[in-house]
């Protein structure tokens, strides 16, 4: 039976990942730093597919906790077949005002955790010639991102790193993809402070189909994945629009329309 760690978990689009995970018959380690989330989604995959869920309650914004959930499998002898990068926050508002300490967070988990764990997993995946690992990042990372300046670098950086790694590895027997989803209704736009903005007004997507969407292009091997039509018109679109100009757009996306609560 193969194995997936995946990060991010307890909600949203990792919550989603598991669970197709686990239909598909995967053993799973489950990280999060929501204890109950974690706990309850364990008990209901474990009833109702019959597979081993394994969590794993940590924290991926301190910097040493990627080689402690890579030390703790290595002592129990697990081997990690897959490999799912979601795990990541933002946080909204003009970087002049923004705190500084939750960027930092920010930096951490969306880009240097991501990094630690895939060069830790790797290099056992190398060895045995065979292994996956799904990067999560954005349409974010497309284009630059005012108010939201430092998430949108972080995902620039995932899919940078997600598509040399890929080519690094042809014919290794690993593959890396890249999943760069819009606007998802996972609750992160309220974590990030950025409810109401004219974004959000355009077509969500449920992070079911999101999630779904991922996992076949990844189980297919493909470098990059962006669901959603409109996502990818939009992905590749700014690259003929003056980087100029859809810096300014995007700043105004990120403006919240008439009547909506900062």
């Amino acid at each position: 039976m193969k194995t997936a760690l995946i990060t991010g978990a307890s909600a949203g689009i990792g919550r989603e990942f598991a669970k197709i995970f686990a239909r598909e018959g995967y053993q799973l380690i489950l990280v999060a730093r929501n204890t109950q989330a974690l706990s309850e989604l364990a008990d209901s995959l474990k009833k109702e597919h019959g597979i081993s869920v394994r969590t794993m309650a940590k924290d991926l914004s301190r910097p040493e906790t990627p080689e402690e959930i890579y030390e703790e499998l290595r002592d129990d002898s697990l081997a990690i077949d897959v490999l799912v990068n979601n795990a990541g926050a933002g946080v909204g508002g003009l970087f002049k005002d923004t705190d500084l300490s939750a960027e930092l967070s920010t930096i951490q988990l969306n880009l240097a955790s991501l990094t630690h764990l895939t060069k830790l997993f790797l290099r056992d995946m190398l060895k045995r010639r065979s292994g996956k690992i799904l990067n999560v990042s954005s349409t974010a990372a497309f284009q630059p991102g005012p108010t939201m300046a430092v998430y949108y670098a972080t995902k620039a950086y995932v899919l940078s790193f997600s598509e040399a790694l890929a080519e690094e590895l042809r014919g290794t027997g690993v593959t890396v993809t890249c999943l760069c989803p819009g606007p998802t209704e996972t609750g992160f736009q309220t974590r990030a402070g950025i409810s109401g903005i004219r974004l959000l007004k355009f077509r969500t997507m449920d992070a079911s189909t999101v999630a779904r969407q991922g996992y076949e292009a990844f189980i297919k091997g493909k470098t990059l994945v962006i669901p959603g039509i409109f996502n990818r018109l939009f992905a590749f679109s700014v690259r003929l629009i003056p980087r100029r100009l859809i810096t300014w757009a995007v700043r105004w996306l990120h403006q919240r329309g008439e009547g909506s609560k900062s």
